[in-house]
């Protein structure tokens, strides 16, 4: 079974492995980026490209979803995953 999820920035739906995911763990509040299966807590997923990453950040949606305060080191982190 194909699972599918919709980009928070352009709103476009994909099967779940093309998309960055970020996770705000449940236990400690910690943000994680692309967490293992094991990992639970709020998500949202963005694709996998420059232009989602800062669009997301600059309308605030990533922090909107997960519930949680503005972290701009975040975004800086999600572009060195797409670099590696």
């Amino acid at each position: 079974m194909i699972v599918k999820r919709k980009c928070a920035a352009c709103g476009e739906i994909k099967d779940r492995s093309e998309f960055i995911k970020i996770t705000r763990v449940c236990d400690n509040g910690e943000i994680v980026i692309e967490p293992d299966s094991n990992t639970f807590g709020r998500s949202v997923y963005l694709c996998k490209n420059e232009n989602c990453i800062k669009g997301a950040f600059k309308k605030d949606r990533i922090f909107k979803v997960l519930k949680t305060k503005r972290n701009d080191s975040l975004q800086n982190k999600i572009l060195e995953t797409l670099e590696n």
